[in-house]
């Protein structure tokens, strides 16, 4: 999706799965075009949410700026934004993305658009429209009472695409597709109006076998840097055991060990299962997505970006 017109305001992507390496690269390419870097992650949007995600470590030197998030001397947008407590939806997520990409953009630097959360991705990319469904406060209180095994069975007999798609483990998304659902036909966005922007989609291209090892070194690491405790804190600041199943793999088990459902050794087993699986829909999620630039590694990302840039 890289257009012909160089008139056109310019905006870099950087998509892959889970422990490839983009956060690193994008650092990089910000620091070598002059970027700033706008994370496309559905939970590191979230405070508190850092070893989990593996959020950017944030420098120390810009701490009296506390309403900006810099890492590597690069700032980063569209981290710790919302409280773990509270909901926020793709449209949300979208309204500020494309905000933000005007505004580094005005300001005559490279917006750099990183993460692997493909409906955050396309959301942006293709420029779909959302329907305008105000929450119902009613209708929520009553499939809440349900259980997320007959929420999700609801949801398949309704949209069987938005199935396919949606966490069926995340209870609050799939209370929000159906709220959207009764009062629209269907949650697939209603148009797509694809932005008007020069842009180079980079995606990074791994081995599987590559994949895994990188998987279980990073999951070994943030254990030891305490995954753990940082669950236990957010389960005193008042976030539910359901939240934390909403919030995806590492919070999902971490939070099923706390609460002695599973043992230490099985929840490492089925974190890392998860998150290979993850990895793999990750895939055919980008896979999907038009004119993907797959690099094998970091040289030959920082030409295709640089001659993007200077053409």
């Amino acid at each position: 999706m890289t257009s012909k017109d160089q008139s056109l305001p310019k905006l870099l992507v950087i998509l892959g799965p889970t422990a490839s390496g983009k956060s690193d690269l994008a650092i990089q390419l910000a620091q070598k075009l002059n970027g700033e870097i706008i994370s496309a992650d559905s939970r590191q949007v979230y405070q508190g949410m850092d070893i989990g995600t593996g959020k950017v470590p944030k420098d120390s030197q810009y701490s009296i700026l506390k309403a900006e998030y810099y890492s590597n001397g690069i700032r980063h947008h569209l981290l710790d934004i919302v409280d773990p407590t509270q909901y926020f939806s793709v449209a949300q997520y979208q309204a500020l993305a494309l905000k933000t990409i005007k505004d580094i953009q005005k300001k005559g630097k490279l917006p750099i658009l990183c993460g692997g959360t493909g409906l955050y991705l396309s959301a942006i990319i293709e420029g779909w429209q959302f329907p305008h469904i105000l929450p119902n406060t009613k209708l929520r209180q009553e499939l809440e009472k349900l259980s997320i095994e007959r929420l999700f069975q609801k949801l398949k007999e309704l949209d069987p695409k938005r199935a396919t798609t949606i966490d069926k483990n995340n209870k609050r998304r799939i209370i929000r597709a159906l709220e959207i659902l009764s009062q629209n036909k269907t949650i697939t966005p209603l148009k797509k109006i694809p932005p008007k922007w020069d842009i180079l989609i980079l995606g990074i291209k791994k081995d599987k076998e590559e994949l895994k090892k990188l998987i279980l070194e990073r999951l070994e690491k943030r254990l030891e840097k305490g995954m753990i405790e940082e669950v236990k804190k957010l389960k005193e600041k008042g976030v539910s055991s359901q939240h934390l199943e909403d919030f995806g793999l590492e919070y999902r088990w971490l939070n099923r060990y706390l609460e002695n459902k599973i043992t230490l050794l099985e929840m490492k087993k089925e974190l890392y299962r998860d998150i290979c699986h993850y990895a793999k829909r990750q895939m055919i999620w980008f896979k999907k997505i038009p004119h993907v630039h797959w690099v094998s590694n970091d040289e030959e990302a920082i030409k295709l970006a640089s001659d993007f840039l200077s053409n």
